[in-house]
């Protein structure tokens, strides 16, 4: 059976004096006050069209850090074109050769390339040195790797093969080749290119990916009325993967095969209350910490500092910076405004907002006395942290309650020393992580934490749950084919029972 050796990439320190640390600061500076040119690339050739954007940095928007243009509904055509064209040669490159680019493309990004793609990520969204090395550099080193690895020992899974007639699996693309337009976020763009270029210069083919930034409903529109989709991998809003699943049942006649739908936050119920689970990544990791259903009430709460308008390129002693964008900062001061006139609701720590410089939202620990109150529902993306507190003879109710308050169930954990308790909650909760106590004193924030190799995935509105960090995610993207072959020549065709 053939097999890959890999591991989870070390996450680096980036301590003062550090060979991490001079490079990344070198990084940052050459990348200060400056605005990068980026072009779609389709069919590979560089395109501009008129439709000319901008992304700024969250924590100094008066910065452009990248200049790039939107593909229209023509240009989105040429590119699947050009996908297409390229599908089949790209099909029969063996799966062993393949997954060779994307283990050089993991070790570009993990030593000479680490520096750069970090300091895009921490000047175009905002990132502290430690999130953009966890997000931007580990673990997207760890997805190449691991779904390499996962694609190769896929080939090892045979069927059942009886001599004279053996039967064998290959694991295709779907519908003869996995080619992939790639519609970057706006508010990534800076990240996403230098991404795609290390891509190409491990030996990703031209044409496998092409690079389309695009208005979200014109590249909607256009990849949802093509015969030729067969996936949409998303990230984003629900309501926009709904519409997108929507327009795909729709059009349903017009496609050459089934189109596969991937895309994609949880409850926590414990004793440990910690804006660092919420506020570290500005409440805008996935798996972020955003309902606490909590036991103590007296029990002490952490206080961001002074720190919280740094800005993470220039003082790398900031622990948490700015939000995303102007419509993230809208909707949590929006949010922010519910819980001060919201009867049910106590703001017990920050909630500031200030956006004359950057995107800054100061981290905001609520208390709620309704557990069934909409911010205890609905997803905010942003660093508020929403606790409840229930009495202590009620923790199978409130186990009930967290199972059913929220449609959204990406990440959760249950914080006890008691095994029995943490049986309990895994009968009667759906998808949570079970943390041991003492572990989590010292190192709560990892209520947070995925790893990949170790499985995540979403589940109700959150998304379709396709474990991505694990070998069931690449089953997702393959076709397999039965290739039955026979040895022994047929002799009679007639049955035994008709001789």
């Amino acid at each position: 059976t053939p097999s890959l050796t890999v591991a989870n990439e070390p996450v680096l320190a980036f301590t003062q004096g550090s060979p991490e640390r001079d490079a990344l600061e070198k990084a940052l500076k050459d990348l200060k006050g400056r605005t990068e040119a980026i072009p779609c690339v389709v069919g590979d050739e560089e395109v501009w069209t008129s439709d000319v954007r901008y992304q700024v940095s969250p924590f100094n928007h008066g910065h452009k850090v990248a200049k790039f243009c939107y593909a229209d509904k023509a240009l989105l055509n040429r590119a699947s074109e050009a996908a297409l064209a390229a599908r089949k040669e790209g099909d029969l490159k063996p799966v062993a050769d393949r997954a060779q680019i994307f283990l050089k493309a993991a070790d570009m990004l993990s030593g000479p390339r680490r520096a750069e793609v970090l300091a895009k990520t921490m000047v175009g969204q905002g990132k502290t040195v430690i999130q953009a090395e966890i997000d931007a550099a580990a673990e997207l080193i760890d997805f190449f790797r691991f779904n390499a690895k996962f694609a190769v020992e896929l080939e090892g899974q045979q069927p059942l093969s009886v001599p004279p007639r053996p039967n064998s699996v290959v694991s295709r693309g779907r519908e003869g080749g996995n080619v992939v337009l790639w519609k970057p976020s706006d508010t990534a763009m800076l990240a996403s290119s230098a991404v795609y270029r290390i891509l190409r210069e491990a030996g990703l083919p031209p044409n496998i990916i092409q690079f389309v930034p695009a208005d979200g409903p014109t590249f909607g529109d256009t990849v949802t009325s093509s015969e030729h989709l067969c996936g949409i991998n998303f990230t984003g809003s629900v309501p926009t993967f709904k519409h997108l699943w929507k327009q795909v049942a729709q059009n349903l006649d017009r496609f050459r095969t089934f189109p596969r739908l991937a895309g994609g936050k949880g409850p926590s119920p414990g004793t440990l209350p910690s804006p660092m689970g919420a506020g570290e990544g500005g409440g805008q990791r996935r798996c972020t910490l955003s309902r606490l259903w909590h036991l103590h009430p007296s029990a002490a709460l952490y206080k961001v500092g002074s720190r919280e308008l740094s800005t993470p390129a220039e003082d790398f002693g900031t622990f948490f910076s700015a939000v995303i964008d102007a419509k993230s900062f809208g909707r949590i001061k929006k949010w922010l405004g519910h819980a001060r006139s919201s009867p049910s609701l106590t703001v017990l720590a920050g909630g500031k907002c200030d956006n004359s410089v950057g995107y800054f939202v100061e981290p905001c620990i609520i208390e709620s006395k309704d557990p069934r109150e909409p911010i205890m529902k609905e997803e905010i993306f942003g660093p508020v942290l929403t606790v409840y507190v229930y009495p202590d003879d009620k923790y199978k109710e409130t186990l009930r309650l967290v199972d059913s308050t929220s449609s959204y169930g990406l990440t959760g954990a249950v914080f006890a020393q008691d095994k029995d308790v943490v049986q309990e909650a895994t009968t009667m909760l759906r998808n949570f992580l079970a943390g041991d106590l003492d572990r989590l004193i010292s190192r709560v924030f990892r209520v947070i934490g995925s790893i990949v190799g170790e499985a995540l995935g979403s589940i109700c509105s959150t998304g379709t749950n396709d474990k991505p960090g694990g070998p069931h995610y690449v089953l997702r993207w393959t076709s397999p084919q039965v290739i039955k072959e026979t040895h022994e020549p047929l002799g009679d065709w007639r049955y035994s029972y008709m001789q």
